[in-house]
């Protein structure tokens, strides 16, 4: 099977790059989108990636962008590196992603479907239950879910053999791993495949070889996200400490607070509520506090880089 037309469910942060990246590399990609109101977030999201990896494809032509610091692998080889040629396929994803309200037309022919949407079981639920007598029999269905296991899902999609989870770091086009999971009931051919799309999209493809929440990435940065928060809502100190002990302390180029705003903190948000519903974890952490915390942010409009403000403020 090849796997040539792609749809990426849900325009956010990651959705949206998730969609830019495998149009850069020559994929026929559409969003599908819930309303008006989410066309208008996704635009200026493809607005923001064209401008970022034009920023980055210039730089890597410059000798200070010619470092491992800096060279973005997702973008283009070091080796073969042909400015004009990636300028243009940025060009060309831009002007070829599609976005589609209506989910039946926007999964009549697509061979694979990316579902990036919020942490939340209620709506992935909802989301799956909809789409299952939609898609063609050949469509395979992944979950880019950073935190919620695939085979909580895998009845809901209508073929659980071929559902997955296929899960991104934040600044692909930089940050180029994905994160392969299967679950029980996923045949291994569609796993094989996966790991074979990733690799067309420019990601180092890690298999995950136990189902596990956080796969590889998210099992370490969560607990470092929770364990910043824990210390700013305990009134320890205050987010820009804590990120400057973290980034002079370890040399990481950005703290915990600055992750969050990247990541979003809608996302965090969901993520904390569901660990507030758990009575044990990693450590004896204020979850709820957290939460509280978070929402008081996400009320007042500050979701962290994409509003322009979250922690930080960003021009």
């Amino acid at each position: 099977m090849e796997i040539k037309n792609v749809v990426v469910a849900g325009g956010g942060v990651l959705g949206s790059q998730i969609a830019f990246q495998a149009a850069y590399c020559g994929f026929n990609v559409t969003i599908w989108l819930r309303s008006e109101g989410s066309i208008g977030r996704t635009r200026p999201k493809l607005d923001n990636l064209k401008k970022e990896y034009i920023e980055t494809i210039n730089l890597m032509a410059t000798k200070e962008g010619q470092t491992p610091q800096v060279w973005a692998n997702g973008i283009a080889d070091f080796d073969t590196f042909d400015k004009d040629e990636c300028l243009l396929k940025v060009e060309n994803a831009y002007n070829s992603i599609k976005l589609e309200l209506d989910m039946k037309k926007a999964v009549s022919d697509c061979d694979l479907v990316i579902e990036s949407m919020a942490e939340d079981s209620e709506q992935k639920i909802k989301f799956y239950k909809k789409l299952a007598p939609l898609m063609p029999e050949k469509t395979i269905l992944v979950t880019n879910s950073s935190t919620l296991l695939p085979s909580k899902f895998a009845k809901y999609t209508g073929r659980p053999e071929k559902y997955l989870s296929l899960h991104f770091a934040n600044h692909i086009w930089t940050n180029n791993t994905a994160e392969i999971m299967s679950q029980p009931k996923t045949d291994s051919k569609y796993f094989d495949l996966i790991m074979d799309f990733a690799t067309q999209i420019r990601m180092v493809a890690l298999p995950v070889k136990k189902e596990k929440s956080g796969y590889l990435l998210n099992s370490m940065l969560v607990p470092l996200l929770c364990s910043g928060m824990d210390l700013y809502v305990n009134e320890i100190s205050d987010p820009e400490s804590i990120d400057k002990a973290w980034k002079l302390g370890t040399g990481a180029p950005k703290g915990p607070f600055e992750i969050l705003d990247i990541v979003g903190l809608t996302t965090a948000y969901n993520i904390v509520k569901m660990y507030v519903k758990i009575p044990s974890f990693l450590a004896p952490y204020n979850f709820k506090g957290m939460e509280k915390m978070l929402k008081q942010y996400i009320d007042a409009g500050k979701l962290g880089v994409s509003s322009g403000e979250g922690f930080y403020k960003y021009k």
